[in-house]
């Protein structure tokens, strides 16, 4: 008797697990055929539909006899398991960058994306991380194959139930499709969701095939590749040109409110004390090629007057001859400098770009902290640009300068110091442990958040301190962001626009821009003129030839 008890018991228990599988099973189906690619879609709502592929690979599989069947399932746990990698790679891009997983073009984002989790929350959870992506997209084609072959044969086991129950719930997509019926916003009941995720990579492929050709025609286009020296540049002789690339300094951080009255009292402030102190300034805003990430893109596009908005392009760009910014002020006399805080090796590209010299973290003489995914402050990064490219009877200087001290993790930052107490970098040793680690500003979206505004308020302050303390008649400053922070801070937005601004001690300068149609002081507001970053160039030139 005790023995026909166990049996039982164990038969209960391994009904109950196979029912646990088999339940499991289709909730893994459901998520590849429904799951949303942004993670505020995600809730109950979003798997609350029909899938249509889901009904027509029932209708096949039940369709089909014998080894078709195998077949079936096989190709369609290998699609499956396929659309689930993309779906879960178009979560994180989404999350990060605001747009969907380029198969062809964004491998490449791998090792940066490495490079931030190492940063700012270890190498150790970094190789974690990978290893557990590596593992995910190796095993789903193969879980997804076993779980279809399991509800096979749940579905032919009640074959009649299984026929019933597809064609009410083909007879719901109908009705809803019709209708038009949303399960949330942007979530139709009738739902296709798995062959436009398919579609739209399929269509990123062919669209990245075709623009390889039409970005190098656009390329070969250019009015100023011929001119002379002479002829470049000529109404800013003598004068220092910055170039400034402020980290994720986007139009949210001085229009939307959590960010706006800290920002633009920063920036409202700098108008005030840079105008003591004889400066102008000259504001808009510029649709950047990117957003969340991908800086180099910003810095291609703005230099080279092209639109630079994906890998190929920077790749095509870079194998080229095209003419830059860079360019255009050695040909013209200027020395060309370009100052890189965020590189810890060598990088090729710099020569397409024509430095007469490249500094990065290695030798700017730095020897404080890093904070986090930073290695080094703006200010540091700043003084270090005065010393070296700035001394007493320098040459006038072209500068390329991003700072980076707003990189997220945004955590910590350092404060600002007296510019004469910069040194070596080790003033910064104390601050480089002070305030919330990464891993605590983001736990909430309220404290990553204050983060980021804090970073973008420090590097804003870098930059005014650095003209007031540095200026002179002969200083020309563009700052400018290089793309919105990513949707964690701003949420699901389509704007890509970022600040801009010119500053100059000498009015003749401003002069010549002012048929642009740009505001007065530091702060951009929402009725700022808008241009495409890769207008920047061609406009530039013109107005100061």
């Amino acid at each position: 008797m005790g023995e026909g008890a166990g049996r039982g018991a164990g038969s209960v228990a391994r009904g109950v697990f196979a029912w646990v599988g088999t339940l499991l099973g289709a909730a893994v189906v459901l998520f590849a055929l429904l799951a949303p690619d942004r993670l505020t879609q995600f809730g109950p709502a979003a798997f609350a539909r029909v899938p249509i592929e889901g009904l027509l690979l029932v209708a096949v599989f039940l369709a089909v006899r014998g080894r078709m069947r195998i077949a079936v399932l096989a190709v369609a746990g290998v699609v499956l398991g396929v659309l689930v990698v993309i779906r879960l790679f178009n979560l994180g891009f989404y999350t990060a960058l605001g747009r969907p997983f380029d198969p062809v073009l964004d491998w490449v984002l791998l090792r940066p994306a490495f490079g931030l989790v190492s940063s700012s929350a270890g190498r150790p959870a970094a190789i974690g991380v990978a290893v557990v992506l590596g593992a995910v997209v190796l095993s789903v084609p193969v879980v997804m194959t076993l779980t279809l072959r399991r509800l096979g044969r749940l579905a032919l086991r009640h074959p009649v139930a299984t026929t019933r129950g597809a064609a009410v719930l083909a007879a719901v997509w109908a009705v809803c499709a019709v209708l038009n019926l949303q399960a949330a916003h942007g979530l139709p009941v009738a739902s296709d969701s798995a062959t436009g995720t398919l579609g739209d990579q399929v269509s990123l492929v062919r669209r990245d095939i075709d623009d390889a050709k039409r970005f190098g025609d656009q390329a070969a286009e250019d009015a100023f590749r011929d001119k002379p020296g002479a002829q470049l540049l000529t109404a800013l002789r003598g004068k220092d040109v910055l170039f400034m690339f402020v980290e994720s300094y986007g139009r949210d951080a001085v229009h939307n409110p959590p960010f706006a009255a800290q920002v633009g009292a920063t920036l409202d402030d700098g108008t005030r004390r840079l105008g003591a102190a004889g400066f102008g300034a000259r504001s808009a805003l510029l649709t950047s090629p990117t957003f969340g990430g991908g800086s180099w893109l910003a810095h291609d596009t703005l230099l080279s007057g092209l639109w630079v908005n994906n890998q190929r392009r920077s790749d095509t760009l870079l194998a080229g001859d095209r003419f830059t910014l860079n360019a255009a002020f050695r040909r013209a006399g200027w020395r060309v400098a370009g100052m890189m805080p965020a590189n810890d090796r060598d990088w090729p590209e710099g020569r397409f770009f024509q430095y007469h010299e490249f500094y990065d973290s290695r030798n700017i003489g730095y020897r404080g902290p890093k904070f986090s995914y930073v290695p080094v402050p703006d200010q540091f990064t700043l003084a270090a640009f005065q010393r070296l490219e700035r001394g007493p009877g320098h040459r006038p200087v072209m500068g390329e300068i991003p700072l980076v001290s707003s990189h997220a993790p945004w955590t910590p930052i350092p404060r600002m110091v007296g510019w004469d107490e910069v040194g070596d970098g080790t003033v910064y040793d104390s601050m480089s442990t002070a305030g919330d680690p990464p891993d605590v500003a983001w736990r909430t979206p309220e404290k990553v958040r204050t983060a980021y505004r804090n970073a973008i308020v420090y590097s804003l302050s870098s930059i005014i301190s650095y003209i007031e303390r540095y200026g002179d008649d002969n200083l020309v400053v563009v700052f400018l962001g290089d793309h919105q922070p990513s949707p964690v801070i701003v949420g699901d937005t389509l704007n890509r626009d970022v600040p801009i601004t010119i500053v100059a001690h000498d009015p003749k300068v401003l002069e010549r821009i002012s048929g642009w149609g740009w505001q007065n002081g530091l702060r951009p507001d929402q009725r700022a003129p808008v241009w495409r970053m890769d207008a920047f160039r061609d406009r530039f030139l013109t107005a100061y030839a």
